[in-house]
């Protein structure tokens, strides 16, 4: 034997570990709590899935119980050949099926969610890599399998596996626990014009009102436009569906959020008549909020909604920041992303709003 090929059994273990560790880790990064990261998990990639709320947020914790507790157990010398690898080589076969689905389905697009926020990654790039990593586990086993440590231990196997879940449970848990206070609600002031005070229902986390000074939007005259509907919105903001409006979908902390603010503040110093902007925060680092409206250059009323109401209300496949441009309720136009053709247009925008009726 080459001497080289000593060491490679040893290395395709301590890779696929890695993997498997720094995969784990990924989705619950960067937030102490892992709620915020772990929610975006569930939504993007379990509810497509049929997964309801209560069922993913179980599977979610457990799955990344079991990819930290794999990932460990492929550096010890315990039942390798018979459940460890062969368990890693099945859940990267199911990782390539789903990804190879959502490839048909939607395109390859987007973060997989494989290593979360940590390191993106497109849906075929994923899959390259788990089949690589499958090609390596067989590998392992076929060429190197008398080189592997032959010692059974399931007590072992199961002790950690079932460790590694529960203190996915302890640490992050099911259902995060609501805020009264924060350094975001301790500088509001009053709020803006009616309509702004909001009962929070089970899902919601707290419903912020007018930040720091004051929206200087100017009241827009009456302008014949469409049929008043219903736009789906008006639990949030009573007033959405009376005129021209825009309704931003924003996370505090993104950067996305924060150059689309501005842009929309400049358009509205620059143009007559621009529609009111309100705007749902998702709760994700909210204490950031008064550096978010300062980045701005305005204020503007907003309200603040547990993750997961925030992205029901935006549509899970749908990416912040969002701005949808309503007329009277009806939605005239819907940006999303951080890029792509759906992104924020400032020019776009203000096509649409010179426009003097539906098409």
């Amino acid at each position: 034997m080459h001497p080289a090929e000593r060491y490679l059994p040893w290395s395709i273990r301590i890779l696929i570990a890695g993997l498997f560790l720094v995969s784990a880790y990924g989705k619950i990064y960067p937030d102490p709590s892992a709620y915020a990261t772990i929610s975006m998990f569930e939504i993007k990639q379990l509810y497509p899935l049929g997964f309801s709320i209560e069922l993913a947020k179980i599977f979610s914790r457990a799955l990344i119980g079991v990819e930290f507790g794999l990932g460990i157990l492929l550096l010890f010398p315990f039942d390798l050949k018979k459940w460890v690898i062969p368990t890693l080589i099945a859940m990267l076969g199911i990782f390539v099926a789903h990804l190879s689905i959502e490839i048909l389905t939607t395109g390859n697009k987007g973060n997989c969610g494989c290593f979360g926020a940590l390191l993106p990654m497109t849906p075929l790039e994923a899959i390259m890599k788990n089949v690589l990593s499958i090609g390596l586990l067989v590998l392992l086993i076929k060429r190197y399998g008398a080189q592997l440590p032959q010692k059974s231990n399931i007590w072992f196997l199961s002790t950690i596996l079932s460790l590694c879940m529960l203190l996915m449970f302890i640490f992050v848990p099911t259902y995060k626990a609501a805020t009264t206070t924060s350094a975001a609600q301790s500088q509001v002031s009053e709020p803006i014009g009616k309509g702004n005070e909001v009962t929070p229902s089970s899902d919601t986390i707290r419903a912020v009102k007018t930040p720091i000074g004051k929206d200087t939007t100017k009241v827009q005259p009456k302008e014949q436009g469409p049929k008043m509907k219903k736009s789906g919105y008006e639990k949030h903001f009573a007033n959405i569906n009376q005129g021209k409006k825009l309704l931003c979908f924003f996370a505090p902390s993104c950067d996305h959020c924060r150059a689309t603010a501005k842009q929309l503040t400049a358009l509205k110093n620059s143009t007559p008549d621009f529609p009111e902007i309100q705007i749902l925060f998702m709760d994700e680092a909210a204490e950031e909020i008064p550096a978010f409206f300062e980045f701005a250059g305005a204020s503007y009323n907003y309200k603040v909604l547990d993750i997961i109401e925030f992205w029901g209300v935006l549509g899970g496949n749908r990416d912040v920041p969002g701005v949808a441009y309503l007329w009277n309720g009806n939605l005239v136009k819907m940006y999303h992303g951080p890029e792509g053709a759906e992104a924020f247009n400032k020019a776009d925008l203000k096509t649409q709003l010179e426009k003097k009726k539906l098409r």
